[in-house]
């Protein structure tokens, strides 16, 4: 793995090689658009969300990653959909005495494909290290569901010139799982800045970290990785950001409680 200095002179200076080498390898990479729900949802709003959801038929990979207590509700209403779905966090244990906590078993029983793992709201709010978010990583990978490694500035190390240095601090344990697992998974990169405020990176700023996180997996093998951006996202910029060589597709907040924004996004 590349180390701290050698990673960062590598990653600026393959930015612009890497526009035209991955533009090619992108026509391999499926797109891939996820809903994050958060802590939004009830049973007569879910079902008619979900109801509008069920006829979504695009080359686009499609999913929504929602409550633990909607997961039962959830899998009844796409099953046999092109939607898949999934949970927003997962324990590092298999089973025991862990209150509160939810097993990557446990979400395999519900058919979960996705589980999101590293938010900046559960890194910022529940004390999440980089260690752990990449635990989290290995635990879903270990039941067969893939985790979705979200990673993210915020505004003032955006403004000190330290974003990729965090991204790669964040990133260093779960490459450190080795190529094996880390090509299973996706990574979302979600400027905390943008998340949630109205703010979006222009599609030039987050390519210039989707180039730099897509040279740091191409160091351990997995330069193929599916990389998503997520702040903000909505119809009115997801053309412009998706028309970047390394965004893979988006994790969608806010608009994917709306059907019909949400479909726009990833048609």
């Amino acid at each position: 793995m590349l180390g701290y200095s050698s990673f960062l002179s590598e990653s600026r200076f393959r930015i612009n090689t890497l526009m035209s080498a991955t533009s090619t390898a992108a026509n391999d990479r499926t797109r891939l658009v996820i809903g994050n729900w958060k802590m939004h949802g009830n049973l007569s709003d879910n079902a008619a969300l979900l109801a509008a959801l069920r006829p979504a038929a695009t080359t686009t990979q499609v999913a929504v990653c929602v409550p633990f207590p909607y997961l039962a509700q959830v899998a009844e209403a796409l099953q046999g959909t092109a939607v898949s779905w999934g949970a927003q966090d997962v324990s590092t244990q298999v089973q025991g005495a862990y209150t509160g906590e939810i097993s990557a078993p446990m979400l395999k029983d519900f058919g979960c494909r996705w589980v999101l793992v590293g938010h900046s709201e559960r890194r910022s709010m529940h004390g999440e290290s980089d260690q752990l978010v990449a635990d989290k990583a290995r635990a879903a990978l270990a039941a067969g569901v893939t985790p979705v490694v979200c990673v993210g500035e915020s505004l003032a190390e955006r403004d000190a010139g330290q974003a990729i240095a965090v991204i790669h601090r964040q990133l260093a344990p779960v490459l450190a799982l080795g190529a094996d697992s880390v090509t299973k998974l996706v990574v979302a990169y979600e400027p905390v800045w943008a998340i949630g405020t109205g703010r979006t990176a222009t599609p030039e700023q987050a390519q210039e970290v989707h180039a730099a996180i897509r040279a740091a997996l191409q160091a351990v093998g997995a330069g193929n990785v599916q990389i998503l951006y997520g702040g903000s996202v909505k119809a009115s910029n997801a053309a412009s950001l998706f028309s970047m060589p390394d965004i893979d597709g988006a994790l969608v907040g806010g608009a994917s409680l709306v059907a019909d924004e949400f479909l726009r996004i990833a048609a």
